[in-house]
């Protein structure tokens, strides 16, 4: 699997006439499997109870979600 960027960010049109505060950025998350051209053979697949709690069987497609407004979030589970 190639190396992503699961968290995408872009700028918005902000106008003049907004009547609140514009977010100059947005963000939005991209999935794993859009990254890979085919699944491979043979990749490590999680237990049934861990595939269960992850939504998914294999681990390389598994993208758990983090708030981009909390980020020590992401920093705890790493």
């Amino acid at each position: 699997m190639q190396n992503y960027t699961p968290r995408k960010c872009y700028h918005p049109y902000v106008s003049p006439f907004d009547p609140c505060p514009p977010m100059k950025v947005k963000s939005y998350e991209t999935p794993p499997h859009l990254y890979m051209t085919f699944q491979p053979y043979g990749l490590p697949q999680f237990s049934p109870k861990e595939a269960l709690c992850a939504g998914t069987l294999w681990p390389a497609l598994y993208n758990p979600y983090f708030s981009p407004y909390r980020p020590q979030e992401r920093q705890e589970s790493e």
